[in-house]
């Protein structure tokens, strides 16, 4: 009788242990999933932001430039176009991030989401890099070499607006370079938290 009970005794301890194990294993994977989502939060917000400043300058900051300057149509459609682009760019991250659903898609879906984000983020800085530096060039030859109604001189006054675009360009990249690091930081913890969810699954 004493032997049934000691086994009795066992099994119900050994139940509850196993009981305290799943239990344990679903709090460590909820702190990793919370800690993931926190990360991608970050990043979906920073591409909000960003996707809000473009829109911002685009439709009321710079048009309302053109029409209290001299600046040219021609000027005006390039840096519009170029900043249209980079609305589209932004669009695409922000649509990708809408697809992370880390209570619905398993972590090999989402770290495929990761990698193709990952690739438009890198992608868009050397596309924008190269559009920013073109559209800048065009727009002073343009404006400089070809607007005559404004009368433009080769002058100390000329340096100025030049100068000033120049150091707005310099700010903007090491902000960019900030960003980028901040950025590459929280991507790593999304790819770590994926990583550690994909071990969990496994044992599932």
């Amino acid at each position: 009788m004493e032997l049934e009970e000691l086994r009795a005794s066992w099994n119900a301890f050994d139940k509850r242990l196993a009981e305290n194990e799943i239990i344990n294993q679903r709090i460590v994977k909820e702190m990793i999933s919370q800690k993931t989502k926190s990360a991608l939060d970050k990043i979906f917000h920073l591409n909000i932001y960003n996707l809000f400043v473009i829109f911002f300058i685009m439709t009321l900051v710079f048009p309302w430039i053109y029409m209290h300057t001299k600046i040219m149509a021609f000027s005006f459609v390039m840096v519009e176009l170029v900043m249209g682009i980079g609305l589209l760019l932004e669009f695409r991250k922000v649509f990708l991030l809408s697809k992370f659903n880390m209570e619905e898609k398993k972590s090999t879906e989402l770290m495929n989401l990761t990698l193709r984000y990952k690739k438009a983020y890198y992608d868009d800085i050397r596309w924008s890099i190269v559009m920013v530096c073109l559209v800048l060039v065009a727009f002073y030859v343009a404006e400089l070499g070809f607007n005559e109604s404004a009368g433009y001189e080769i002058s100390i006054r000329i340096l100025l607006p030049i100068g000033l675009s120049l150091g707005t360009c310099a700010f903007g990249y090491l902000v960019g370079l900030w960003q980028r690091r901040r950025h590459a930081s929280q991507l790593k913890d999304i790819e770590r938290g994926l990583e550690e969810l994909k071990e969990f699954e496994k044992l599932a």
